[in-house]
């Protein structure tokens, strides 16, 4: 006897949008989600085009949540200006990137899968395993609140993120493709010069990224070389944040020193590169950062989970309303995979080169740094979009909402 026809681990934007989008649709669903609420800090909150169109088609009102919207993005080589693009919205459909407080996103897609009433949210549910039935996952055991349980499903969908527990205790085998950068992040007061802009400043070892966030704040990201971060840490706050302040423009630099206090809970996002290598097996499917982590360079992550989302539910809805058998199920999950791998594939290629050119410390990665931001400078001016960013911002493939 099963629970569910699908149950969803993980309420992130990819699991939450999948709930949603499948319980709008009839079908009993329930989203398990290890944290009791989403009032916490996120880090994926840029909305690119690709993904907004997503919301688009679930019908999310961005008006109705905190978000905010760079009108530029300012880049600095050792200080001198390479870079002054103007962000404007996508000739297509008016779409420009947004950062949008994922807390209040969250909330809305569960708020929306509450209208149905095949669906079924557990908060504080902390996944321990996968129950089979031989060698065909049927369910999971649940720890909450109220002691431990299992739930049983057809189907089984792990969107638990780049620590999936559905990934690790479904064996999957995990294609490492590297990462050479971790990222401090935090968030100081915003300066009252700091207008709708992105700022990114290159050096050698090291990328700074400061824009405002929906909460007014201003959000900073120091990218650094792997593994540095604990001789960092050992220093101090205000000795590694002082350093970091020297690699960046004059007014941003006494801004940062100015607010050392207010540093006082850095975050390390330990940058991991991955892709599942087969994201089915019998009873379970992996999608978003579960089937594929993602670099951060380029602010994928959230928007291809949202299209994985999109592309199971093309999937899985018209399967489940058929009553196909079990193999039908797992032949619907594995269409997720060869439907989203070649997207995937480029984007996470893609995201994998800047960083070779941006982090390195050897002379010819100073001469590279140079010729590129040279290059930029000089055949795009500055209101021009570059063209290799459209990919980052449109996506690789038509993912269109079809059921």
């Amino acid at each position: 006897m099963t629970d569910t026809q699908v149950l969803v681990v993980g309420g992130g934007p990819g699991g939450a949008a999948l709930a949603l989008l499948l319980a709008s649709r009839g079908l009993e669903t329930i989203l398990v989600e290890r944290q009791h609420d989403f009032a916490r800090e996120f880090r994926g909150e840029v909305m690119m085009p690709s993904g907004l169109e997503v919301l688009d088609q679930l019908g999310i009102d961005l008006k109705d949540m905190p978000t905010s919207r760079p009108r530029r993005v300012r880049g600095n080589r050792t200080r001198h200006r390479f870079l002054d693009l103007e962000v404007e919205p996508d000739a297509r459909d008016g779409r420009a990137p947004t950062i949008v407080s994922q807390p209040h996103l969250l909330e809305q897609l569960v708020a929306r899968a509450g209208e149905a009433p095949g669906f079924r949210f557990v908060r504080g549910g902390a996944v321990r395993g996968l129950l089979r039935d031989g060698d065909r996952v049927c369910g999971v055991r649940v720890h909450s609140d109220d002691g431990e349980h299992e739930l049983r499903a057809r189907l089984v969908v792990g969107a638990d993120g780049r620590a999936s527990v559905v990934r690790r205790r479904g064996s999957f085998r995990v294609e490492s493709r590297g990462a050479p950068m971790d990222i401090v992040w935090f968030k100081v007061p915003a300066p009252a010069w700091q207008e709708p802009q992105l700022r990114a400043y290159i050096g050698g070892g090291h990328l700074l990224i400061a824009f405002v966030a929906p909460d007014g704040l201003l959000q900073v990201a120091w990218v650094i070389l792997k593994g540095t971060y604990g001789e960092l840490r050992s220093r101090g706050v205000e000795e590694w944040a002082g350093e970091m302040a020297e690699h960046v423009d004059p007014e941003l630099g006494e801004h940062l020193r100015a607010h050392l206090p207010n540093i006082s809970r850095p975050f390390l996002l330990d940058s991991e590169t991955d892709r599942v290598l087969g994201w089915s097996a019998p009873g379970v499917l992996l999608i978003g950062d579960a089937a594929h982590t993602m670099s951060p360079v380029g602010g994928q992550g959230i928007n291809l989970a949202l299209r994985d989302a999109v592309v199971a539910a093309n999937q899985l809805v018209p399967a489940l309303r058929a009553g196909v058998s079990d193999d039908g199920l797992d032949a619907a999950a594995r269409g997720v995979e060869a439907e989203r791998g070649h997207e995937i594939e480029v984007i996470q290629s893609l995201a994998a080169l800047p960083p070779r050119v941006v982090m390195g410390t050897r002379f010819y990665h100073t001469w590279a740094r140079a010729a590129v931001t040279g290059l930029v400078r000089t055949r795009f001016g500055r209101t021009r979009a570059l063209p290799a960013v459209n990919l980052f911002f449109r996506g690789v493939s038509d993912v269109a909402l079809r059921v």
